[in-house]
């Protein structure tokens, strides 16, 4: 937390602290030591607060500034959990110090609430001094405040004192000590480490709470100044039905969407929101046409004027463009799915119907059924302005029924294969080879026949496409040299049709 800011409730606890610290050298009475105690236990609570007060902060920041600047607003919301990450680390550490001083001192007592040997001045030299722990947290409390101080830019770093900090106390009269001698080594009991260590945590949960809320609040401030800019206008299209107004968007790239520059266009000024113009004239006959224009903006020295780029659209009569987007015909029995559009239109200004068929839909993106051979024609038409409707154009196609199937068996539509890969099998697939629909058959029935070597061949028929067990008790006796056929092979598809396959040869090897 930074220098001064501190409340006078956390004042008293520091000031109390140095003087319960300051009378140890005295004695370690216990009323001394349930001082340290409740000082510890009031850190520790004022340290849950502050970590409640920064998820609240977050949360405010996510569910506004993060929804209304979602693109600056993320880098600004990650460089703060950087910040929270770096006192995680810290606090972490000093946690871990925490368990191993409070089980080096016998853990908890219920009836005291406070750590079993907590006047014991020989744990925290120890610990602290002898294994040199002291000193590991010295450095990375430095470090902490640096990487923390580094997150700032040097605006906000100014008037910024973290009470963390790791300093060697200023003595007047004796030998001068360390920081971690000062406060973990001889003479030093186990409870007043303990509440020292947990002020280090309160000191850097402040710390966190003052970064996080700097670099959020950057969120708020002025965007760095732009010195370079170029003026831009996009269209929706620069191609135009007669009839229909051009529209165009014209702003600064890199924009400031809170800023009023003022647009002019062929020395007309354009209405502008948010930081964007727009453009728009009538269009009443064909031709090729250019407009220029400049755009100004007040910048940190001064109002600066930039000039936009010549633009160029185009004004044609209405055409329709109607596109299958798998193939040029119509299959029956299946789906079919169409795109429909017409340039210079919005699609939802469309208005598409169809004979030969049923087609359903909306917003250019349409679904074609049709049951019958022959030719259907969508036809479109389009609302050029506000209740004006013309038509567009009728597009005819062929209506055909989907191919037949390939019959397959093990794998295979014929030729040779292994009497094992035979035996496997146990029915008859109808697949679709090269057909970029999901259009399935189904084998309703079929006529098996096993010609052995030098005996008379056994004929079997069936529903489905299943081997029934009379036939997977012939398969089973198939040897290599066997021929294995089946014909008189019906299949149903999705328009509902029976259709006649081709048979199957197998050579069984």
């Amino acid at each position: 937390m930074a220098g001064g800011k501190e409340t006078p409730r956390q004042k008293m606890m520091g000031i109390l602290y140095l003087v319960l610290l300051g009378l140890v050298a005295l004695s370690v009475p216990d009323s001394l030591m349930d001082a340290f105690k409740n000082i510890k236990n009031s850190l520790d609570t004022s340290r849950d607060n502050v970590s409640k007060g920064i998820e609240t902060t977050y949360t405010a920041f996510k569910a506004t500034k993060l929804k209304e600047q979602k693109e600056r607003a993320e880098k600004i919301l990650a460089k703060a959990q950087q910040a929270s990450a770096v006192a995680n680390s810290l606090n972490d550490y000093v946690t871990q110090l925490r368990d191993e001083l409070t089980k080096e001192g016998g853990g908890m007592e219920p009836a005291t609430g406070d750590v079993g040997g907590r006047e014991n001045l020989d744990i925290s030299p120890r610990v602290m001094i002898n294994q040199k722990k002291g000193e590991q947290l010295k450095e990375k409390i430095d470090e902490t405040k640096k990487q923390l101080m580094a997150l700032l830019t040097d605006k906000e770093k100014q008037g910024v004192v973290f009470s963390l900090n790791a300093d060697a106390p200023h003595i007047t009269t004796g030998p001068s000590k360390t920081w971690e001698e000062a406060y973990f080594g001889d003479g030093i009991p186990l409870g007043a480490t303990l509440t020292t260590l947990a002020k280090i945590q309160t000191d850097t949960k402040n710390a966190e709470n003052e970064v996080v809320k700097k670099i959020l609040g950057e969120v708020d401030q002025a965007v760095v100044t732009l010195d370079q800019f170029q003026g831009v206008a996009v269209a929706p299209t620069s191609y135009v039905i007669a009839g229909q107004p051009y529209t165009a968007d014209i702003f600064l790239t890199a924009y400031d969407s809170k800023s009023s520059p003022v647009i002019t266009i062929n020395g007309s000024s354009v209405p502008v929101n948010a930081g964007k113009g727009k453009y728009t004239i009538n269009t009443s006959k064909e031709g090729v046409f250019t407009y220029s224009g400049s755009i100004s903006v007040k910048g940190p020295n001064g109002i600066k004027t930039y000039s936009l780029p010549t633009q160029t659209y185009q004004v044609s009569r209405p055409s329709a463009v109607v596109s299958p987007t798998k193939m040029n015909v119509l299959y029956i029995g299946v789906p079919n799915p169409v795109e429909v559009s017409a340039p210079g239109i919005p699609k939802e200004n469309l208005r598409v119907s169809m004979s030969g068929g049923n087609i359903s839909g909306a917003g250019g993106i349409y679904t074609v059924n049709v049951s019958s051979m022959g030719e259907a024609r969508i036809n479109v038409s389009g609302e050029l302005t506000k209740g004006k409707v013309s038509n567009l154009g009728t597009s005819l196609f062929r209506v055909k029924r989907i191919p037949d199937p390939k019959p397959m068996f093990a794998g295979k539509s014929g030729g040779n294969t292994s009497a094992a890969n035979i035996k496997a099998q146990d029915r008859i697939f109808a697949k679709l080879d090269n057909f970029d629909f999901d259009a399935k058959f189904n084998v309703t029935r079929f006529t098996l026949l096993v010609a052995k070597p030098r005996q008379d061949v056994i004929t079997l028929s069936g529903t489905g496409n299943e081997l029934t067990s009379a036939m997977r008790s012939l398969m089973n006796t198939v040897t290599p040299g066997t021929t294995v056929e089946f014909k008189d092979i019906i299949a149903v598809g999705p328009d509902g049709t029976q259709r006649g396959l081709d048979p199957i040869v197998l050579n069984a090897n």
